[in-house]
């Protein structure tokens, strides 16, 4: 997602972990590389939590921000009350000094929003209107309802989310300010950026940037009381952590049961039963554990259940110091509309499903492994993603892992050369029907027995020794009479050895014919000059130069087959 949320190119590697996590499939995969499908997202950011290769990038408004900052505009800051558990703080004053320290006119915890929010939840509930009760704090969570799950649109209450209501708040005291929102989730980028009211939002990532970049170092600036310890207790601070709505409601309104559903796969699974629910009131965080889990919380020694531990304290401690707390009645509307959101995504008739499932090898319902490797729950879910184009139809790996076994096989079966496979141990692993016959192995279970049962292991013990690749040229198999060049080759990466034969038996042959009519032809050649000389002697008056002539030639033809015989025993 270009504004938002997207994956490198070069750190994807085709393990599929972000799409079968992701609860809305909203990833594709072309050309072996991940990319969110923007139209499907609901930013929950729990691709980025569990990627492997850390290839997704979660883009920054750093830059756009620090321009704000330095314009001389007023900047306010809403904080959300995770804050405490990311930066390791137990009093937002420290946090409001340093925010003043970077530039910011104001800062207050977007909790007094959370509080707004909770009394109009209070109001609804009373109501008695709805059967069942959604609260709407998380974006992401109300962005899978209204794409994914309509009929639950219903049960979400109508009111904006703590971020939204704490904005209003600020915009009506400082009218003329920039509103920054400052938390762990990448939803609010969007929620914010479709309010009209927020003009930036910075991760605690951003925040943690910031901090280092103007030399601001948290633990050193003194813990000074600026609050008035006076005022009401503001228990919407708990809101970040799972139960944490529920425990912002001075009393519970009476005829619902309340319930916390945190984590992508619960809130999924409340959703797709939400009909068979009666008189509920759902609690629902996309986070496992609640926003002090964000996909851009700060790693804590003790992750989410430390975090969880830290907001508790924080929150106990707002109780027992401050006033008991007060609604106070409030002008600003709070009113939300959520509409439904539809996507691109089209319904794949049954023809298409069979047709794509039939390219790769599924012809039966018993064909359908539904394994869950490619990162569809189903076989017939990856064929909708076929048919969407959101992935590759030869993405299937029991397919592609069947069709390269039979590639392989079939290549390595009916190479015209031997095939042989050793691992450190010098143990068979695998060979071919032509290793086989070279080698003259004629046991039909040699695959897995120690080669030295058959053949004189000497070069590939000095492969593995020396960790490198070995040429053995006119090996000699006394057990076949064949002459072969083999070809060693280590494999670093799987330590093994692996030999390819050539045989050359036939070159050899023809060689050693060759030299043998030479040899005969060199043999019969110096009879012919010894009984030449013998007449020469007796008839050398006679014959005069042409003797000559001849015996010169024939010593010619004697050196030149000599040389070439030499020549041929060096090789």
């Amino acid at each position: 997602m270009a504004d938002y949320l997207e994956f490198r190119n070069a750190k994807c590697k085709d393990c599929y972990k972000c799409l079968r996590e992701c609860p809305v499939k909203a990833i594709e995969v072309k050309d072996h590389q991940a990319r969110i499908i923007e139209s499907r997202c609901i930013l929950c950011g729990h691709c980025t939590l569990i990627c492997p290769q850390n290839a997704k990038i979660v883009h920054s408004s750093l830059n756009e921000i620090k321009q704000i900052l330095s314009s001389g505009t007023k900047v306010v800051a809403s904080v959300a009350p995770s804050f405490i558990s990311s930066f390791g703080l137990k009093d937002f004053n420290v946090f409001k000094i340093a925010l003043a320290k970077i530039g910011f006119y104001d800062a207050e915890e977007t909790a007094y929003g959370a509080e707004l929010v909770t009394q109009q939840y209070k109001s609804l509930l009373e109501s008695k209107q709805f059967k069942n009760f959604i609260t709407s704090a998380c974006p992401a969570v109300c962005r899978l309802i209204q794409a994914y799950y309509p009929k639950a649109l219903q049960y979400l209450a109508p009111v904006d989310s703590p971020m939204i209501a704490h904005a209003k708040m600020l915009k009506k005291q400082h009218p003329d300010a920039k509103i920054i929102f400052i938390g762990p989730c990448i939803a609010k980028k969007r929620e914010a950026a479709e309010s009209g009211i927020i003009d930036g939002v910075l991760t605690y990532d951003d925040m943690q940037e910031l901090l280092a970049e103007k030399n601001i170092i948290l633990e050193e600036i003194t813990n000074i009381v600026l609050e008035d310890k006076n005022s009401p207790a503001c228990l919407s601070k708990a809101y970040p952590i799972s139960h944490g709505i529920i425990k912002s409601f001075p009393s519970l309104p009476k005829g619902y049961d309340y319930m916390a559903v945190d984590g992508p796969d619960r809130c999924v699974d409340a959703l797709q039963n939400i009909d068979s629910l009666e008189n509920v009131f759902l609690e629902m965080n996309i986070c496992k554990d609640g926003c002090v889990n964000g996909p851009c919380s700060l790693s804590v020694k003790g992750g989410s259940i430390r975090a969880t531990s830290d907001v508790i304290k924080y929150y106990k401690n707002e109780i027992d110091t401050m006033s008991p707390h007060r609604y106070e009645e409030s002008d600003i509307d709070l009113n939300k509309v959520y509409p439904r959101i539809r996507n691109n995504s089209m319904p794949a008739p049954e023809r298409e499903i069979r047709s794509i499932l039939s390219k790769i090898g599924k012809h039966s319902e018993e064909d359908e492994l539904n394994c869950s490797a490619c990162g569809y729950e189903t076989c017939r879910d990856k064929a909708w993603a076929v048919y969407n184009e959101y992935s590759d139809v030869e993405i299937c790996l029991p397919y592609m892992r069947e069709r390269a076994e039979s590639l392989s096989y079939e290549i390595i079966q009916n190479s015209p050369n031997g095939i042989i496979l050793l691992d450190s141990d010098f143990y068979i692993q695998d060979i071919n029907k032509k290793g086989r016959e070279l080698l003259g192995i004629h046991d039909p279970h040699a695959k897995g027995r120690h080669a030295k049962d058959f053949f004189n292991l000497v070069d590939f013990i000095i492969a593995y020794n020396e960790k490198r690749n070995v040429t053995v040229e006119k090996m000699f198999v006394p057990s076949t009479g064949k002459y072969v060049d083999m070809s060693i080759t280590y494999l670093k990466d799987q330590n093994v050895m692996f030999g390819v034969m050539k045989d050359i038996s036939e070159g050899v042959n023809y060689d050693a014919e060759i030299t043998k009519v030479k040899m005969e032809t060199l043999k019969t050649t110096d009879e012919v000059i010894k009984k030449q000389m013998r007449v020469a002697q007796e008839i050398a008056s006679l014959l005069g130069e042409t003797t000559a002539e001849t015996k010169v030639a024939l010593l010619k033809l004697k050196k030149t087959l000599s040389e070439e015989h030499i020549e041929k025993g060096k090789k």
